[in-house]
């Protein structure tokens, strides 16, 4: 199941879900407070669909989030990122080489804090078969290749589409659903991912479950704490005077 053993830093800055785009630019200004040391992360996770639409072989999405692109990876110079792909950003490894890119197969993995057992995942990796079959499609190179003849056309349907989402909404059903999905299946003491966008912190059997909050839902991002408190994590709400 677990296929890595990062240790995680006092400081680390959590961010997932931030879709970024041309409609939803506010993840710029926060890579940029970071760049400037007006916030100074130890460690950053991205935890998936950080950008609206970005991969790998499609050349169109890398030149619209190039600015961005640059930012992280002059960030990955002196700051360790570790980046769980999502359904909206994948095939990132030659985009980003400096940064320690995990692919959807590769979700979970399992990391170390203070000596607690932390999983994470962006939170599609479970998802049923047709999904599945529908992720390892879309991820495929040649599939890739093909798309990208038709990459101005099918990027403007994304985009219409995805202008219309609420990505904020609460979902009433999603404890009892995670209560059915995650617990007695992870032996670990945290499992935390995003995709959901729920911002919802509860106790199962056996782990302490936490969906973060999106960042394009008022732009919250998330930072370790000593696991002496009652979170591991703190949430923060970025603004431009920060």
């Amino acid at each position: 199941m677990f296929h890595s053993q990062i240790q995680i830093k006092e400081g680390a800055f959590f961010i997932t879900d931030a879709h970024y785009s041309s409609s939803r630019p506010e993840l710029l200004d926060f890579l940029k407070a970071i760049a400037s040391k007006k916030l100074l992360p130890t460690q950053i996770f991205f935890m998936g669909d950080i950008f609206d639409a970005l991969f790998g072989g499609v050349e169109k999405t890398y030149q619209v989030n190039i600015e961005a692109i640059n930012i992280i990876n002059k960030l990955s110079q002196t700051i360790e990122i570790i980046y769980l792909e999502g359904n909206h950003d994948f095939n990132l490894a030659s985009l980003f080489p400096n940064v320690n890119v995990f692919k959807i197969k590769n979700q979970p993995l399992q990391c170390l804090y203070d000596e607690k057992k932390v999983i994470l995942a962006h939170g599609d990796f479970d998802a049923p078969l047709g999904y599945q079959i529908y992720t390892a499609i879309v991820r495929n190179k040649l599939v890739l290749k093909f798309l990208s003849l038709f990459e101005i056309y099918i990027l403007k349907k994304l985009d219409k589409y995805l202008s219309m989402k609420n990505d904020c909404k609460e979902l009433p059903w999603f404890e009892d659903f995670i209560s059915k999905r995650i617990n007695n299946t992870y032996a670990s003491d945290y499992f935390i991912e995003g995709h959901f966008h729920q911002n919802k912190t509860f106790e199962l059997t056996t782990i302490k479950y936490i969906n973060l909050g999106a960042f394009a839902c008022n732009q919250r991002y998330f930072i370790v704490k000593s696991s002496k408190e009652k979170e591991l994590l703190e949430e923060n709400i970025f603004s431009k005077e920060t």
